[in-house]
Parts: structure tokens; C-alpha cells; sequence
């Protein structure tokens, strides 16, 4: 009997991590828009936050492509290597 498909496809990965103002950076894999609720994943991490906004260089934007690296609001710390799930 097969094993049913739970694993989730990551949607990017964090490739930094402002601690002072609690922003990671996302690199993505898969587009994004305000509104979804995401789950951050790594060795450490596992929280699931909805993004509030996003930005490229310092400007809001509602909706990022894949292969762009956006700034995201996030809720705990997270490390460079973390993996983003969109929550289904």
C-alpha cells in the first residue's frame, strides 16, 4: 500500500535574518502574495504566520515571482537555510 503524499513542497528558503527587526529574507522558489499563511521550517524553527507584507528593497509589494528575494515580517527568529511551506 503506498504511502499517502504528506510532504509539502517548500516555496522558498530564508537566506538571511534581521534580528534586530525581526525580518528574514526569502528567496522563492514559487510565487507568493499577501494574505497566505505560511509555515517556517528548519532544524529549530516550525511556526506557521500569515504574511501581513512583503518587500523588495524597501518598497511593499502584494505579490512576489519566483526567483525574487523579498524582506517578510516574521513572528520568531528564524536561520539562514529554513525552509517556507505554503499553508494549503
Amino acid at each position: 500500500m503506498a504511502k499517502k503524499e504528506t510532504a509539502e513542497k517548500p516555496i522558498g528558503e530564508i537566506t538571511h535574518y534581521f534580528s534586530n527587526i525581526g525580518v528574514a529574507v526569502l528567496k522563492l522558489s514559487q510565487s507568493l502574495v499577501v494574505g497566505v499563511t505560511i509555515r517556517i521550517h528548519g532544524s529549530t524553527t516550525d511556526f506557521e504566520q500569515m504574511v501581513d507584507s512583503m518587500q523588495i528593497e524597501h518598497e511593499s509589494i502584494e505579490k512576489a515571482k519566483k526567483g525574487q528575494e523579498i524582506g517578510i515580517k516574521v513572528k520568531e527568529k528564524v536561520r539562514e537555510g529554513d525552509l517556507v511551506y505554503k499553508v494549503e
